[in-house]
């Protein structure tokens, strides 16, 4: 929106057309009239801001961060971490009860202390050129978690941040990152059982790890599965893998001899992410597009017609799966990347320049 202040008066005697000036008004004047100017210009903001967060139907919509490709939510609050994908992005919180946002870093109040010993073959904290991705989190019952971020930008990379809390917010301080292989692009993480984690890296069609004692490897049985959003089971032993041209979601084995690899489920759109519900099952979140070029242009903001966005739940056990979102693109969601659950509700985040994450009731 665009506000223009005139300090001329119309001239009420002129019959001409375009003649709509006669004297300027005083300063003393002006400013008299101020208060109530800033009072109408700050209402008209908080309703034109109102009107921007409307629901769509049975769909709300929590605003603010741009482009919130991936969502983390945090235990035992009210809190979800959201990474804004774009070339100057950002890590923020959205609150689940008062729907605020409140920007995490970089920033003026980023707080930085290395850990030498876990990370120290990093380079130092880079602010700039900060494009996040995929995000997962480690719990700590000992101490503060641990939020691991794909990270693009300024250089390919996992950013480790520790995660508590002040004045009942979230507090990011990085503490290290870990550069991905030569010709690696990653995509989503997870954290590894015990330490370290795994990737997907859509560029090379397969999995890398990560473990502080021996760095990274490719993981087996990944080769050319086409790889995008990642999950991992509770005792390590199973990937997740959505590979997303195939629209499906895979099972592969980790650490088992013969490898195992399945495919479990094939939903009908291009999965994006997956994340793990309340249950147990698979928020698998993603999009459909009229041509394999249509999200290309989205992304750059040319054309997002045709495109519709979709999650579904998936029964890891059987394979069943239902779909419970399907919304066709436009400015309150443009391209559907990610879904997890958060108290009674699915939070879905999007990118291309969004600046929403949907929101509808949980099935029960």
């Amino acid at each position: 929106m665009q506000t223009s202040l005139n300090l001329w008066t119309t001239n009420n005697n002129s019959n001409k057309t375009g003649d709509i000036m006669s004297k300027p008004v005083s300063i003393a004047g002006w400013l008299a009239t101020l208060p109530g100017i800033l009072i109408v210009f700050c209402l008209t903001l908080s309703q034109a801001a109102i009107a921007q967060c409307n629901p769509d139907g049975n769909i709300e919509f929590i605003c603010g961060p741009i482009s919130p490709e991936d969502l983390v939510p945090l235990p035992e609050s009210s809190w979800v971490l959201v990474a804004s994908w774009e070339d100057d992005g950002y890590l923020s919180a959205a609150h689940a009860g008062s729907r605020d946002t409140v920007r995490l870093f970089p920033g003026p109040g980023s707080r930085s202390r290395q850990d030498n010993t876990r990370f120290g073959q990093c380079p130092s904290p880079v602010q700039g050129g900060f494009r996040p991705h995929g995000m997962t989190l480690r719990e700590s019952p000992a101490g503060a978690d641990r939020l691991y971020v794909v990270r693009h930008g300024a250089r390919e990379a996992i950013e480790i941040f520790e995660v508590d809390r002040v004045d009942n917010q979230p507090r990011l301080t990085w503490i290290g990152c870990v550069i991905a292989p030569d010709s690696v692009n990653m995509n989503s993480v997870v954290a590894l059982p015990g330490s370290g984690f795994g990737v997907t890296s859509p560029a090379t069609g397969d999995l890398w790890e990560w473990v502080p004692e021996n760095g990274w490897s490719r993981v087996a049985g990944s080769e050319n599965i086409g790889p995008n959003g990642l999950e991992i089971s509770s005792d390590g032993d199973w990937y997740y893998v959505a590979a997303y041209s195939d629209q499906s979601i895979l099972r592969l084995s980790r650490g088992q001899t013969p490898i195992v690899k399945e495919s479990l489920a094939t939903v009908g759109f291009n999965i994006d992410n997956i994340h793990w519900s309340a249950n147990g099952e698979i928020l698998a979140a993603g999009h459909r597009a009229v041509s394999g070029n249509r999200i290309g242009e989205c992304i750059r903001r040319i054309s997002c017609e045709g495109i519709t966005s979709h999650v579904a739940i998936v029964n890891i056990e059987t394979g069943e799966w239902d779909e419970i979102f399907n919304y066709p693109s436009n400015d309150n969601l443009r391209v559907g990347t990610t879904a997890i659950e958060v108290d009674n509700e699915i939070w879905i985040g999007s990118v291309a320049g969004s600046t929403r994450i949907a929101v509808i009731e949980a099935p029960r």
